[in-house]
């Protein structure tokens, strides 16, 4: 554990960081972040980042908060084992002291909880990221930064989608037409729990090239908590099924152009459309997640052959949901997808949405938006900070070549929206066809490694994450998700 002595230490030094860099800049521009082309060219990828940390102080500031949230984010369990001590504690000295019921509000524990909570880390870093901005730039330049996001550049488009789709992907209607669709394949192994996992895990990610991942993700997840996690397999087998969902599901939405977020960034810009996904991704990646489920499959099988057939909650148990309400819901889901860069005309339909949902409540599902919210809050929140580190990415992915341009976006991806990597390729003139491919393909291979690689990752962690204990940890999901990944780098590589 950290002693306090070391926190201060930190804490001072980042203190006097900020400070520093924060006065450095008090004579920048007024319009922040500038574009790559306002810096002065520079020969090397060291000179380039130094120059344009030397034109424009507060960008090391801006990185230096995001990579405190990166770390802040892999050590969220830190927070939430503290959390849960100073609580026990807490309740131990009232219990010792008197006789009555302890308090079930410790604003220390509460805090620690929050710092705990993965959803919200990156907004809550957001706090010091607006102080120094405001500091440097005042409210205008603040403002004008956030307008230009929502209505320029409309990246709060994708979480408010996010949002939306889960709400929708989550119905008891969708979850059972979903559900009718996987168990075609394993009523073939007669619906044991293998074949559901094998089921769930071949056909839930290929659908998100029709439904979109988020919506993927979230049907996957919800039957995995049906069908698999309540026979309480074992934490290997746990972290390795989480990371070939998140790999898969990553790989899944490239059979078309308009359901992978890293896929959606550049398909305009470049004229991708869904010949082209197919004929170039989307057969590859079906064969790459064949071969992966296929492979840990045989690694866990002697568990699998163990579980029983599931008996546990689903649709079947409380009789099926009408066709015309399942159909209502289809053409819902089908026209958000439809409107997907018209954040008003999805936003409208889904309010009519939940109106149809309360008129035929005796066949729905409770309607609960907190988990979309959180999930929707912590991708604006990464947006929000990711656009800030285009001064070092873009000229780090310019420097690549080849190999190099696919291993960099793989590892890039890990610690930054795979979305956010390939949009900022849009900003590369001298990308060639082989180059754009080099890059989306890694972008897309490395989406499963952590939660924050891929925008549908926290939707999938967020239902499922009761099952991994306290908390998830970031490392075993790292080595869960990285055999899948290897073989869907392999076959993005080496197949022509």
């Amino acid at each position: 554990m950290i002693q306090h002595s070391t926190l201060k230490k930190l804490f001072a030094a980042f203190a006097f960081f900020a400070t520093a860099a924060i006065c450095a800049a008090s004579d920048a521009a007024s319009v922040y972040p500038p574009p790559p082309e306002a810096y002065a060219p520079q020969s090397g990828l060291w000179e380039t980042l130094v120059s344009r940390v030397k034109a424009e102080p507060f960008n090391l500031y801006a990185t230096a908060i995001f990579a405190l949230a990166v770390i802040h984010t892999l050590c969220h369990g830190f927070f939430t084992k503290l959390s849960r001590e100073l609580r026990q504690k807490h309740d131990k000295n009232l219990s010792e002291a008197s006789s009555e019921t302890p308090s079930t509000v410790y604003l220390p524990a509460e805090i620690c909880h929050l710092l705990g909570e993965v959803e919200v880390i990156f907004a809550l870093w957001l706090i010091p990221l607006f102080a120094g901005f405001f500091a440097v730039f005042g409210w205008s330049g603040l403002g004008d930064y956030i307008d230009n996001l929502a209505f320029v550049q409309r990246k709060y488009t994708e979480p408010l989608f996010v949002v939306v789709i889960m709400c929708m992907a989550a119905t008891r209607p969708i979850i059972q037409l979903a559900s009718d669709i996987i168990s075609m394949f394993a009523k073939l192994g007669r619906e044991s729990a293998k074949a559901w996992w094998l089921s769930i895990l071949l056909i839930g990610p290929l659908l998100g090239s029709f439904i979109t991942e988020p919506a993927a993700i979230t049907i996957c997840a919800v039957l995995l908590s049906e069908k698999f996690f309540p026979h309480k397999p074992s934490k290997k087998f746990s972290y390795a099924t989480l990371g070939l969902l998140f790999a898969a599901i990553s790989a899944g939405g490239t059979l078309t152009h308009f359901a992978a977020p890293p896929v959606l960034m550049v398909a305009g810009v470049w004229e991708w459309d869904t010949p082209f996904m197919f004929a170039n991704f989307g057969w590859k990646a079906i064969l790459a997640i064949g071969v992966s489920v296929f492979a840990i499959y045989a690694v866990f099988k002697g568990e699998l052959a163990n579980m029983k057939p599931p008996d546990c909650h689903n649709t079947q148990s409380e009789g099926r949901v009408p066709a015309w309400i399942v159909s209502v819901h289809v053409l819902f889901l089908a026209f958000t997808v439809f409107s997907l860069h018209h954040p008003a005309l999805f936003v409208f339909a889904f309010l009519l949405f939940m109106a149809f949902v309360e008129a035929t409540r005796y066949k729905q599902y409770p309607f609960k938006i907190k988990t979309p919210f959180l999930v929707g809050v912590f991708l604006a929140a990464l947006v929000t900070h990711g656009s800030l580190q285009g001064w070092w990415i873009e000229p780090a992915l310019k420097s690549f070549s080849g190999l190099g341009a696919f291993v960099g976006a793989i590892g890039l991806s890990a610690f930054n929206d795979n979305a956010a990597i390939t949009y900022l390729c849009t900003l590369v003139p001298e990308f060639d066809n082989s180059m754009k491919y080099m890059v989306v393909a890694g972008a897309v291979a490395g989406g499963g490694l952590t939660v924050i690689a891929n925008a549908p990752n926290p939707a999938g962690m967020a239902i499922l994450k009761k099952y991994f204990g306290k908390n998830v940890s970031p490392i075993k999901l790292f080595i869960g998700a990285l055999f899948p990944t290897i073989v869907i780098s392999a076959f993005f590589f080496f197949l022509p």
